[in-house]
């Protein structure tokens, strides 16, 4: 079956971001700055908005964009050295694809497309899920969504250090996950020539024989809340660590079963664009995926998950047992 229109825009919006954070990482130490919540931000989360940004403009002009970035670091005057930075790595990029040389005004104004709320129809952006992987040589990815009235119906992972095939198959590295709701979900090779092959979750039904995967970064997950629930499930093989949707792609692809990502504190609110693409590639694989109370995703909110409290993905058959033993181990104590 042809791809979409949508799809297919966000399969080359994928391509060309990734291309830029490879072009990124392999030039020796890349750039960083401190957001505000101090998490690395670089060169290539920038240059790959403004590549995603681009492609989705050129298929669909009027498309909102929520993005994770934007470009107010790059106007600043002590900040000029590093723009110049991001318009090299989106040009590199862009030449691997025959596409016009940008300006500088070019590449801000792409960037800042990612500025919407959203509601309705509207594209979720998270142009390095995974920086602190992508700054180590870990996982990472470009995430990229489509969301209508509140559902992912368009997801796209495009995953630079993850082999296609699974396991440990590094001669083939770089996979680009893709689903359409309806359509199923699908990983290539991040070359444009790549052949889609279906994926499917894992039909293991028997939660002692569960593989579970998380964040690598405590502060995404509590890792012990974790344990206490693999405990439970009578799980016995340690978490696979990953970071970034990759997660969720390992899930799709029947590389694991499970994945947790349990609240942290109090009050913390979950960002959609980093589950609106991983929830779509998971559902159309076979998947479930809810909060912790079992909940589904809440996607009309604006930025956040605000009526949802972290978020537990399944293959489906194990989803209900593993909320039971959530449910268990997060209930209030005395």
């Amino acid at each position: 079956m042809p791809e979409s229109v949508a799809l297919a825009a966000a399969v080359q919006a994928g391509r060309w971001a990734a291309a830029a954070c490879r072009a990124v990482r392999s030039a020796a130490d890349p750039s960083a700055l401190d957001k505000s919540d101090k998490s690395p931000v670089t060169v290539a989360d920038f240059a790959a908005q403004a590549l995603v940004c681009r492609a989705l403009a050129e298929a669909f002009p009027n498309d909102p964009v929520v993005g994770e970035e934007d470009a107010a670091a790059l106007r600043s005057g002590e900040q000029a050295k590093f723009a110049s930075q991001v318009l090299d790595a989106v040009n590199l990029a862009g030449r691997q694809f025959d596409l016009p040389a940008a300006t500088l005004d070019d590449v801000l104004g792409w960037i800042d497309r990612g500025g919407a709320e959203g509601g309705g129809r509207f594209w979720t952006v998270d142009p390095i899920d995974g920086t602190k992987g992508f700054l180590r040589g870990g996982q990472y990815a470009v995430a990229i969504a489509l969301i209508e009235n509140g559902v992912p119906t368009v997801g796209v992972l495009a995953c630079p250090n993850l082999p296609r095939n699974g396991g440990d198959d590094a001669g083939d590295t770089g996979a680009l996950f893709a689903a359409r709701r309806g359509d199923g979900a699908t990983v290539r090779s991040l070359g444009t020539n790549s052949t889609p092959t279906a994926i499917f979750t894992s039909p293991q039904a028997d939660p002692a024989a569960a593989r579970v995967c998380e964040s690598v970064e405590s502060g995404h997950t509590a890792h012990g809340a974790a344990a206490e629930i693999a405990a439970r499930l009578g799980v016995s093989a340690e978490p696979l660590r990953l970071d970034s949707q990759a997660k969720y792609a390992e899930v799709a692809r029947g590389g694991a079963e499970i994945y947790l990502r349990l609240p942290t504190r109090p009050g913390y609110v979950e960002r959609i664009w980093d589950h609106a693409a991983g929830v779509a590639v998971i559902e159309e694989a076979g998947g479930r995926v809810t909060d912790v109370d079992g909940r589904p995703l809440d996607f009309t909110h604006g930025r956040g998950l605000e009526r949802n409290r972290g978020v537990i993905a399944t293959n489906g058959p194990l989803h209900d047992a593993v909320l039971e033993a959530a449910a268990a181990v997060l209930a209030p104590r005395p």
